[in-house]
């Protein structure tokens, strides 16, 4: 705390006139009576002193008000994720991408069994099979080639017995199954592949 010039004690106590000191000096002495005046002016028995006291005084805020400020405040939220976690994090979601897809398994009366297609008809379109278990008709059964390789599959629900089918490739060729074990001759001078479905039950 810096002590205080004893010319000012003397102005302010009238000793000597106020122009007797240097004007930095007189600046002092202004804000000390501007000070003095704000003090003269407060309400009586109301010293600096007691409003201070007046303040600390305060009934302290309930805690159900204290929580009701605090939620309804604004606070920053910050999400901090490590490097592990983030690594694991992208890995399930990769995992999850590349699960394959859940097939409803089909649901077979006595007398039916699950027929498997299989085809290789690299660079072909479109491919389904045709035969006596959807009276010939295109566009009933097609055959997939999910990885591209030219490797055509269906799986088919058919009544138990012999059927004679034949692949249709890209709406145009009609073709044969040649890794069948049994053949026919149809109407039309071309062999029919033969397949035969047995029974899932009994």
């Amino acid at each position: 705390m810096n002590p205080i010039d004893p010319r000012i004690h003397q102005v302010l106590d009238g000793e000597i006139p106020r122009e007797a000191l240097p004007q930095d000096l007189r600046r002092v002495v202004e804000r000390l009576e501007s000070a003095a005046a704000l003090l003269a002016a407060a309400p009586e028995g109301r010293s600096v002193a007691e409003r201070v006291l007046a303040r600390l005084r305060r009934p302290a805020r309930s805690p159900v008000r204290r929580l009701a400020q605090w939620l309804t405040a604004p606070h920053p939220v910050t999400l901090r994720i490590r490097p592990v976690w983030s690594l694991a994090l992208a890995a399930t979601l990769v995992l999850l991408m590349l699960l394959p897809e859940e097939r409803s398994v089909p649901v077979l009366g006595e007398h039916e069994g699950i027929a498997q297609f299989v085809a290789r008809f690299p660079g072909a379109h479109s491919v389904q099979v045709v035969g006596s278990f959807n009276d010939w008709r295109t566009g009933t059964i097609p055959l997939e080639d999910r990885d591209g390789d030219g490797v055509w599959r269906a799986v088919v629900v058919l009544p138990a017995g012999a059927h004679e089918y034949m692949f249709v490739v890209d709406d145009e060729r009609w073709v044969p199954d040649y890794s069948a074990n049994r053949f026919v001759e149809d109407d039309f001078g071309r062999e029919n592949s033969v397949l035969i479905v047995r029974p899932v039950k009994g």
